[in-house]
């Protein structure tokens, strides 16, 4: 096919991604679902715009090739040993009865034993891209569901190495070498490999990124090389390339420089993942997904809700409460772009028949498109479900015992959300002799809030019963610190307006002031039930400029900057 021919092929892929891609955006799905979506558009049932499938799949490679470079870069053997047994058991856990069950499932829907076996292993990963994003957008990263969550799926990145790394040393042997080691001679190599890199993390990756760091775009340059050429090394030894790139990732994992890397490559790793979905998206032939729906309702069904039970039963058993072991339960409730990446493997490997890859992106599609609304509007669906899940919390959820104020105690100020901002707030208010207690459910928060010497209680103030408990009868003030959503002006699952409303209904009848950074956002805080709006960033910006024409007025000169 004539060059020319493919740089048209790809800049219409590139220009359908983009509108899809937005009208994606608008129904606020990750540009998971787009890109895949794209690849059905563009494929012979629709548009067929793909038609050079090599160089489709050339770019696809690259893409698998840094993703897993950037998995293996997180997978820091410090980063490792401080996961808590709560990761760890609600990890594994969720992990074993997914593949388990899963397996079971699979064997009910007529699939053979070994096509079974390796979708419940792809049905067990969940995307730790997705759900940082959401979790960012709605700031929840820090909170205590999130901290669990990213640990957990900390805990799913390992079972995905050993789980790819498991796949290669089956293909050892079984697609052959280029180099034509066989199977010994794979292995060994193999091994020298491993040896190698270890001698290298030890001492030369610090000292060779300190020297390459000083110019960030070589920086990037490296990076990308780096990963592709343990990925074509480990090919041509017979590994594979997908252990090449978890192994030059891991490489460099150790350095203090893995940040920077990492967040140069995200988006270069989006970019060429485009092609390896749309690769996917362009096989899947719609005249023969009629016999596969079934069997991915009935998949999709139990990636929603088995997944996010599970958890929220491992989590009660723990001594966490209901609340938080739903919402840490809504964030595996998808598949990963490393279940088709697996089933991929599979496929390369002769293991399994082509149409099970399509079963699991149909089972991706299901699935990602629910959760992010699930987990968008957790709080919603928290209510609804709250009466059904009380089974799920013990009598004594030991690590979420909420505290209270003694019993006749009096405050003059509630202070919910004791981070920077509420801490400075605290210190004024306190300056001016008002009594204060702190409320947060980040334990680590409220550590460094009482070790100012400031009364503070453990609680969730979005629990519905937990706001009565306070002190609301001698307080004159509420003040809610926590940040707005990422998205302003969008009023679904705000925590500020739940206080807001939860404090109401338990009868507090003093001002409420809330944090806010956008006029729109302000507007619905004050339509919920807000006294007054603290604008921090509004503020700081007017009490600058009445400063400067104080000095101004004043006529005080300005000072005179010398060269010594």
């Amino acid at each position: 096919m004539a060059d020319g021919y493919v740089f048209y092929e790809i800049a219409l892929l590139l220009a359908l991604a983009a509108a899809i891609g937005l009208v994606g955006h608008l129904l606020k799905q990750p540009l998971v679902v787009a890109f895949i979506a794209t690849g059905i558009v563009a494929g012979p049932d629709v548009l067929g715009i793909v038609h050079d499938a090599e160089h489709i799949e050339l770019l696809a490679e690259i893409g698998i090739a840094v993703l897993l470079f950037l998995v293996g870069l997180k997978l820091d053997f410090q980063v490792i040993r401080s996961l808590g047994t709560v990761s760890l058991a609600t990890g594994l856990g969720q992990v074993g009865f997914t593949a388990i069950v899963g397996y079971f499932i699979c064997l009910a829907l007529g699939l053979d034993h070994v096509t079974s076996l390796y979708i419940a292993v792809a049905l067990t990963f969940s995307s730790t891209i997705i759900i940082v994003k959401l979790l960012s957008d709605k700031r929840e990263v820090d909170s205590l569901h999130g901290r669990i969550a990213i640990g957990f799926l900390i805990v799913q990145d390992i079972v995905v190495v050993f789980a790819m790394i498991v796949l290669s040393t089956l293909g050892v042997g079984a697609t052959g070498s280029p180099a034509g080691l066989g199977i010994g001679g794979t292995l060994v190599a193999g091994v020298v490999l491993v040896g190698a890199v270890a001698l290298f993390i030890r001492y030369g990756a610090e000292r060779l990124l300190k020297h390459i760091s000083g110019v960030p775009e070589l920086l990037v340059t490296f990076a990308l090389a780096w990963a592709v050429f343990f990925a074509a090394l480990c090919d041509v030894i017979g590994l594979g390339k997908e252990l090449g790139g978890l192994i030059a990732g891991v490489s460099l994992a150790s350095t203090s420089y893995r940040e920077a890397i990492a967040s140069r490559l995200s988006s270069l790793r989006d970019f060429l993942l485009l092609f390896f979905f749309v690769a996917l998206g362009s096989a899947l032939r719609l005249g023969t997904l009629g016999d596969q729906v079934f069997p991915a309702i009935v998949l999709s069904a139990f990636v929603l809700i088995g997944n996010p039970l599970i958890v929220l039963i491992i989590m009660g058993v723990l001594g966490y409460r209901k609340r938080i072991g739903f919402f840490a339960g809504l964030t595996v409730a998808q598949i990963s772009e490393f279940s088709l990446i697996f089933m991929a493997m599979g496929v390369a490997l002769g293991h399994v028949a082509g149409e099970s890859i399509g079963l699991v992106t149909l089972v991706g599609l299901v699935t990602i498109t629910l959760s992010t609304y699930m987990i968008l509007y957790s709080q919603r669906l928290y209510a609804v479900f709250e009466p059904l899940i009380g089974w799920a919390e013990r009598r004594d959820p030991y690590r979420e015992r909420e505290e209270h104020v003694a019993e006749g105690e009096s405050v003059d100020v509630i202070l919910f959300g004791v981070g920077r901002y509420g801490r400075e707030i605290a210190k004024v208010l306190h300056g001016q002799g008002l009594s204060i207690v702190g409320v947060d459910f980040d334990p680590e928060a409220l550590e460094r809030w009482r070790k100012r010497g400031l009364p503070g209680i453990y609680g969730d103030a979005l629990d519905p019963e937990f706001p009565a408990s306070l002190p609301l009868s001698s307080a004159r003030w509420a003040v809610i610190a926590t940040p707005p959503p990422e998205r302003m002006g969008v009023t679904h699952d705000d925590n500020r307006i739940v206080v807001i409303q939860a404090l109401r209904e338990a009868g507090f009848s003093g001002r409420i002031a809330v944090r806010s950074h956008d006029p729109v956002d302000a507007r619905h805080l004050s339509r919920a039930g807000a006294d007054i709006i603290l604008q921090p960033f509004a503020e700081a910006a007017e009490r600058a400029g009445e400063r400067m024409a104080e000095i101004d007025a004043r006529g005080e000169p300005a000072p005179v900057v010398g060269v010594a």
